[in-house]
């Protein structure tokens, strides 16, 4: 099979402290080559970069996501974009918005997108979003964004994270020059409408992510997710769109490299 990207996956949390080394070999026996961490806040943007310093093939994306927005200002956005200019710093996220847990406000969590997405665009690079339950106020927000992007980033704004929205909301995001990332709930009994979703997805514009150490796909639900895991992402949306699984998996890889510039 092709080398396959986990674009979404929390390498550094403490999950892996104890066999981060195995895991990572253990990915590269599967042809998980390469992967992307994505930051929840400035701690795990650093985390993220030391990891990147230590192992070939893993990059990263530097942000506040909307959890951690509750104390956001400006002040923090110089901070970023220090963090940004790192050679294997791809991407600015995981921002967005969360209206599913209660942990900031929905002013906050506004001002953190608006700004982010702004350094994002100073900087021209893509973005990878996390949005749960606030699909209507993502889209507006990102629409809007979109219509002034530097020519670097037309047909490449970014990656809605773990998609979970409807048909409509997809083809939205489609149509502003975003890529689908599917996760491990694409394999569950009850995801039917994810996967009509992934069936619809042109090609060119799919992900495969693990957003390890969560949302571990069938069969190994209940256990801690990694990025050995990724082939079975790549084999059920190949059933989806009723292509072999290698061309699948090259599909998802350069897709993954035309965004990231990998």
């Amino acid at each position: 099979m092709t080398d396959l990207i986990d674009t979404h996956c929390h390498f550094n949390f403490d999950d892996y402290d104890q066999d981060r080394d195995q895991v990572w070999a253990d990915s590269h026996a599967v042809g998980v080559r390469r992967l992307i961490i994505p930051a929840v806040d400035i701690n795990t943007s650093r985390e993220g970069i030391a990891l990147a310093e230590k192992y070939d093939g893993i990059f990263v994306a530097v942000g506040i996501h909307p959890n951690s927005t509750a104390d956001f200002d400006e002040k923090i956005i110089p901070v970023i974009r220090d963090l940004a200019l790192h050679p294997k710093v791809i991407s600015i996220g995981e921002i967005g918005l969360d209206y599913y847990w209660d942990k900031s406000p929905k002013v906050q969590q506004f001002r953190a997108f608006e700004a982010q997405l702004a350094l994002a665009s100073e900087l021209e690079l893509p973005v990878i979003i996390h949005n749960r339950e606030a699909s209507e106020d993502t889209l507006a927000i990102l629409e809007k964004w979109a219509k002034n992007l530097p020519a670097s980033l037309q047909n490449r704004a970014g990656v809605l994270h773990s998609f979970s929205g409807d048909v409509t909301i997809a083809k939205r995001a489609l149509e502003i020059g975003f890529y689908l990332g599917f996760t491990g709930p694409i394999t569950y009994k009850n995801a039917d409408e994810m996967r009509r979703v992934a069936s619809s997805t042109p090609l060119d514009r799919i992900l495969v992510e693990t957003d390890a150490p969560f949302l571990t796909p069938i069969p190994h639900r209940g256990k801690r997710n990694t990025p050995a895991y990724i082939p079975l992402m790549v084999d059920r949306l190949a059933s989806l769109h009723n292509i072999p699984t290698d061309e699948m998996g090259r599909y998802t890889t350069e897709n993954a490299v035309n965004l990231f510039k990998l």
